[in-house]
Parts: C-alpha cells; sequence; structure tokens
C-alpha cells in the first residue's frame, strides 16, 4: 500500500492519460471537466466514448484499445457499473495505473474491479479526482480533497 499522495504523484508523471465518459454535451459532466483541465495543464489526453467520434474538439475513442499508440493511465469516471469493463480493457492494453473518480456519492468506483485490477498488478486508486493533486489542482480542489479525506471519499492508501 502506498499514500494517496504519492499514488496520484504517479499517476500525474504519466505522460499519456485516456479519460473515460467523456460526453459529446459536456454540461456539468466529471469526466468532461478532468478532461479539460488535464489538457489545458499540458497533459495529452485522450477521450473515451463508445457513442462519439469527437468530443471538446478532439478525436474520441470506443475504448482504450482503440487508442492508436495507447496510454499509461486512465481516469474513468462513469458509473460504478462500467468500471469493470474499463479495468479489463485496461489490463488487456498493459495500462498499470486506473483512476476512478469519486466526489459526491459513489462516483465511479465498484470493489469488485477495484479487487481485479490491483490482483492484475495495476495501481488502482479508488476514490477522489486527479484535479486534486499536483499541477492539476487548484484551490477548491485541494480543499475538497481535504474534506473527503476526512469523509472517506478519498482513500488515505492505495
Amino acid at each position: 500500500m502506498s499514500r494517496i499522495a504519492d499514488a496520484a504523484e504517479e499517476f500525474l508523471r504519466c505522460s499519456r492519460i485516456a479519460v473515460t465518459g467523456v460526453s459529446r454535451d459536456p454540461k456539468g459532466e466529471a469526466a468532461n471537466g478532468i478532461y479539460r483541465r488535464l489538457r489545458d495543464r499540458g497533459y495529452a489526453v485522450v477521450a473515451i466514448n463508445p457513442n462519439a467520434t469527437e468530443v471538446e474538439g478532439d478525436p474520441a475513442y470506443p475504448d482504450l484499445a482503440s487508442v492508436p499508440d495507447g496510454v499509461e493511465a486512465v481516469v474513468i469516471a462513469t458509473r460504478p457499473e462500467q468500471a469493470m469493463g474499463t479495468v479489463e480493457d485496461a489490463i488487456a492494453a498493459g495500462v498499470r495505473q486506473v483512476w476512478m473518480h469519486r466526489a459526491f456519492g459513489a462516483g465511479s468506483v465498484d470493489a469488485e474491479a477495484v479487487r481485479v485490477g490491483r490482483e492484475a498488478g495495476l495501481t488502482v486508486i479508488d476514490g477522489g479526482c486527479p484535479l486534486m493533486f499536483g499541477r492539476a489542482s487548484d484551490g477548491g480542489h485541494r480543499f475538497m480533497c481535504r474534506l473527503f479525506t476526512l469523509t472517506g471519499k478519498v482513500p488515505r492508501t492505495v
């Protein structure tokens, strides 16, 4: 087990990150906010949406296997019941870093998908948001990180 800050730092060192759940209609979608912030902060990000070929003005891909040259990490920002499919795709595609987004409610965290990913050797961050850490963060997200760590929505260890 490692501290969340260390796991987040390792995740955010990845040069190419996929974000699942990026919508063609970005109003209020956490995935779109994550995607835009990472892109704006200089990360090479890839949108994953099986129902779109373009989102946020960028190409979108139906799954991790379809991404040319692959990715190193993936943020899961879909419903929890879709997390297992993404974890299985990550395992098959050789992606070693997975972040299941959670701020309010259950977020994208699925306990079984966490278990399967970790048993396969993936680093799985099961809660919080990559925008709470490192150069992707801002004051509001850092405050939410402290609050959500107290309530258990951001894990202390991974």
